[in-house]
């Protein structure tokens, strides 16, 4: 997936490159796989904003992903390799041999006419999902179950894999993208292979126009703003924070302070990231 550069026509299209999609073989989602999208701009139910710096963007459909690549023992063939606007990696199409059609996240090295198969009798190939406990201490996985039978939740963006380290007892020992190193249940379901799209994070989108075809909207420095509305705001000209260190806009430390509230999952991290 090389990345394209444009000519400099205009301000905004100078330094700005894209992906040249050449992985993509088919243009339109499978329609019995596609759901409508309602827009929420970062509003809870009654109207009032929970996710700032969201709304607008294009129109979207969202497509029904296979996380938890529960069909067990059934061998499907890729039918094609789509674009999906609502994540950072391609989806794949398979069609298996009992008629079903399901989208898979596409790893790095599937391409159209390849055979997958998820279930413990699957052999350790890019695509298939099998049981931690089956797979070889070294690989790359992705897609990785945090609780049997849930479905993925590591390990999904694109250029994301997870390397299993070790296996003990019950557990499996997993190294993160982040540096984490985590034990889960040897019985999860994981995908062989790295999440596909690598050049992803090397995109430049040039414009600001470009953030809201994305639905992102602009973020306002607190410093700009009133005292009021931000620990940052007031003064005169360009002032200093007068803070001890910077803080979000609702007085808590903005780097390094940690967030994590998770007692019931601590004793499965045996090394904090970074």
């Amino acid at each position: 997936m090389p990345i394209r550069a444009f000519k400099p026509t205009s301000p905004g299209r100078r330094g700005m490159t894209a992906t040249t999609f050449e992985e993509i073989t088919k243009a339109k989602p499978e329609r019995s796989l596609v759901v409508s999208l309602t827009k929420k701009a970062g509003r809870n139910f009654r109207g009032k904003v929970t996710v700032r710096h969201r709304g607008g963007g294009h129109k979207r459909l969202l497509r029904i992903i296979d996380f938890k690549r529960d069909k067990a023992g059934v061998p499907g063939h890729v039918a094609s390799i789509e674009y999906d606007p609502n994540r950072s990696s391609r989806i794949a199409l398979i069609h298996y041999r009992d008629g079903d059609k399901r989208y898979i996240l596409a790893p790095e090295g599937l391409s159209t006419g390849m055979t997958v198969m998820a279930g413990p009798e699957a052999e350790v190939r890019i695509g298939n999902a099998l049981p931690l406990r089956l797979i070889p201490t070294g690989t790359i996985v992705h897609n990785v179950e945090m609780k049997p039978g849930k479905g993925g939740q590591l390990a999904r963006g694109a250029g994301a894999g997870v390397q299993v380290m070790a296996k003990e007892g019950g557990n499996a020992l997993l190294r993160l993208p982040s540096g984490e190193m985590r034990l889960v249940d040897s019985g999860c379901y994981a995908t062989v292979g790295q999440v596909g799209n690598l050049d992803h994070a090397n995109v430049k989108l040039g414009k600001a126009g470009r953030n809201r075809h994305l639905g992102k909207r602009p973020t306002v420095r607190g410093s700009v703003m009133n005292p009021r509305d931000h620990p940052h705001g007031g003064g005169e000209g360009k002032s200093a924070i007068g803070l001890p260190g910077p803080k979000t806009p609702w007085g808590k430390p903005a780097l390094g302070y940690k967030t994590r509230r998770n007692k019931a999952t601590d004793r499965f991290i045996v090394k904090r990231r970074g």
